[in-house]
């Protein structure tokens, strides 16, 4: 075969693994839900702030591999000048980043909120995805755990603008220092006893999945699940056990507080960390908001690599049915915490900083299980069809569309075969649109167009027996001079918009 006569490879289209693309209903259900987010963060009096895709790798602060191309976790890439860059896999360091670069002009306490793509370099499995939409508020430069208590009213606040009602959400808090005390006082303190510590943490965070018994074995010696595989404990003895359950056991706060204080006093941070969580409590509840609504928590851990001070989660506590079938509480969708830390690695001074990060995504997916998105519908565009292709007639149909795009009213021409006028309303139908403008040529001697109702026109074929009912009910399809389209068509849609309004029985 010659070269001429080989076909060419056709490429083939592949989404990348982990990565998805969004549909138009997608983005309007996470711009509705984003725009409600802002608000409550607007009215917090936080400002917002972009920062690019990509930040030099070591800003990250991301401890990685010395290999030749730094990509565990993090996607990276060379700069011509042999700098490693790399896409940011959170919103919160990029803000360390900006902070220390422009510490000068900045006003302190700096309080900013940020939206946007992180990436992670993982496997992906299902639901688990590279890139996903993060919404972080942050406040930097304010050392009194008050911001850390305004955080959490902020996102019960969020909650509710969301509509999620009371007692469908809380935000749980706990303290690192109160955690550190703990393990001080079960004699994990020193630098040599930090593996041992993240395997500790690593078992109080399986609580909610494991129950107190399957803590205890992590703790322990290990742990065997189900279907027989081991996973190595923690190896703390009996008396270290209890003292670690007695501690994420804790459901009453204010009932254990005291005994709390005592498990941890004495050790550097412990002391400090209850009195934190007191501050928060007492806080919250001379606020109104009350246990029902911000809890301190024990046993919530997240992941603790930066984090200083108090944490918090923001849960879902009804229930959904998982892939298995199986009823289980939604979960969380956010969290945050105090990281004293972060801006301070370039600064080499303190810098105080508190934030709260909610998985868009995640929060998305519990709305729609609740039905609380796609309240504000998209309606599709109003077509305006195409009888004659002469250059007259479509100066004239793109000006009827021109005059409802300015009007407000979204709208689009016809732009495939016009010939075959079926394949228009074919479209039309496809599309949702909910008017069809029409003008041929006796019409345009009478300088009138034809509105046609499709919704209207769809429900009365299904629905009118006789004459006398379609004389009662709405026409279907009206004619109106060229001077009224626009009203005409403000009418139908405002009629169409109160039928929705009833059949939802609002």
């Amino acid at each position: 075969m010659s070269d001429k006569q080989k076909k060419p490879q056709k490429l083939k289209a592949r989404l990348p693994r982990g990565f998805v693309d969004r549909s138009s209903a997608d983005i309007h259900a996470t711009n509705e839900m984003v725009g409600k987010i802002r608000e409550v963060y607007e009215r917090y009096g936080f400002d917002p702030l972009e920062t690019p895709l990509f930040e030099y790798t070591d800003a990250l602060g991301k401890f990685l591999p010395d290999s030749d191309r730094p990509n565990e976790g993090v996607f990276s890439l060379q700069d011509d000048d042999e700098q490693w860059m790399s896409l940011r896999y959170d919103l919160t360091a990029p803000l360390a980043r900006h902070v220390a670069e422009n510490f000068n002009e900045i006003q302190l306490p700096f309080r900013t909120y940020r939206a946007g793509y992180v990436f992670r370099n993982e496997k992906p499995g299902p639901g688990r995805f590279r890139q996903f939409m993060q919404f972080d508020a942050d406040t930097v430069g304010a050392p009194g755990v008050q911001a850390d208590a305004e955080m959490c009213m902020m996102m019960a606040d969020t909650m509710e603008a969301l509509g999620i009602k009371r007692g469908d959400y809380v935000i749980r808090v706990n303290n690192r220092k109160v955690l550190d005390g703990v393990m001080e006082a079960i004699g994990l303190g020193g630098d040599d006893k930090a593996g041992q510590r993240l395997n500790v943490l690593r078992a109080i965070d399986k609580l909610d999945k494991f129950g107190s018994e399957g803590v205890a074995l992590l703790l322990g010696a290990g742990r065997k699940d189900e279907s027989g595989d081991f996973t190595k404990g923690a190896g703390l003895g009996e008396e270290q056990i209890e003292k670690v359950l007695f501690f994420v056991g804790i459901k009453d706060y204010a009932e254990s507080a005291a005994e709390l204080g005592e498990l941890v006093a004495g050790t550097a941070k412990g002391s400090e960390g209850v009195e934190e969580l007191n501050i928060i409590g007492a806080l919250a509840t001379g606020a109104g908001y009350g246990p029902d609504r911000i809890k301190i928590d024990p046993s919530v851990v997240r992941g603790l690599e930066y984090y200083t001070g108090p944490v918090f989660e923001a849960e879902l506590t009804f229930d959904v049915t998982n892939d298995k079938g199986e009823k289980v509480v939604f979960g969380s969708v956010g969290g945050g915490g105090r990281y004293d830390g972060l801006v301070s690695r370039f600064m080499g001074q303190p810098v105080p900083a508190t934030g709260f990060s909610i998985g868009v995504s995640r929060l998305l997916t519990a709305l729609k299980n609740l039905g609380k998105l796609g309240q504000d519908e998209v309606v599709a565009p109003v077509l305006v069809t195409v009888m004659d292709g002469d250059v007259e007639s479509m100066g004239r149909y793109q000006k009827f569309t021109q005059d409802l795009r300015q009007a407000g009213i979204r709208a689009e021409m016809y732009q495939g075969n016009w010939k075959k006028f079926g394949n228009q309303l074919k479209y039309a139908d496809r599309r949702g649109c909910p008017i069809a403008i029409i003008q041929g040529g006796d019409e345009r001697a009478e300088g009138v167009v034809q509105l046609k109702d499709l919704f209207e026109g769809k429900r009365l074929s299904g629905e009118i027996t006789d004459n006398a009912e379609w004389r009662e009910a709405r026409v279907a399809q009206d004619t109106v001079s060229e001077a009224d389209l626009v009203a005409k068509v403000q009418e139908i849609l405002a009629a169409q918009a109160e039928d929705r309004r009833r059949a939802k029985g609002e």
